[in-house]
């Protein structure tokens, strides 16, 4: 069977086995195109520099992985749990992470353009220096999490709860954080 093309690891007869091959091609293979690994677990992989094109990533464990420098392109990661994860310098445009939750997640410097993360719970994050252009954080709770000198244009923070979070630096005039009220009057 070759992976990478369309690979469902739902419609496979020996799960285990195909766990254990998807795991594999994605740390033999730099561009990843279209796999379906919804509900793995992943943890201490070094993926930098890896290409994630189309993939589903839906109810997946990310533990102490290494993304730093990775390319994502519509691909979805929703309900997905990230603990301990670098995904510095990476250029993640058209994914969707919402409801999932993030713990110690370091996406500094980061490209991060038109992205859902709508619903997400994130802990003791940094978004610092990213492009967050046209993402939404509808309905998010962020504490202790950073977006110091972002790009935050047409970002929007509806409904967003909020605890020791910073955007120091950032365009907050150009973001949307309620339908009423002012960004001033909620920073």
């Amino acid at each position: 069977m070759h992976y990478g093309q369309n690979l469902c690891i739902n419609h496979c007869i020996d799960v285990e086995k195909a766990k254990k091959d998807i795991i594999q091609y994605i740390e033999n293979n730099d561009k990843i195109i279209g796999i379906s690994a919804s509900g793995m677990s992943f943890s201490n992989l070094d993926l930098s520099n890896k290409k994630f094109y189309g993939c589903n990533f839906q109810n997946c464990n990310f533990t102490n992985i290494n993304f730093e420098s990775c390319r994502v392109r519509i691909s979805m990661f929703d309900f997905s749990t990230f603990s301990d994860c670098n995904m510095i310098n990476s250029n993640i445009q058209y994914a969707s992470f919402a409801g999932s939750t993030m713990s110690h997640i370091l996406f500094t410097n980061s490209d991060l353009v038109h992205n859902n993360f709508c619903g997400i719970k994130a802990f003791q994050s940094s978004f610092d220096d990213s492009d967050l252009y046209n993402s939404r954080f509808i309905k998010s709770y962020l504490a202790n999490t950073s977006f110091r000198n972002c790009n935050i244009k047409k970002t929007i923070f509806y409904e967003m709860e909020q605890l020791n979070v910073s955007f120091k630096l950032s365009n907050t005039r150009e973001a949307l954080f309620s339908k009423d009220t002012n960004a001033e009057e909620l920073i």
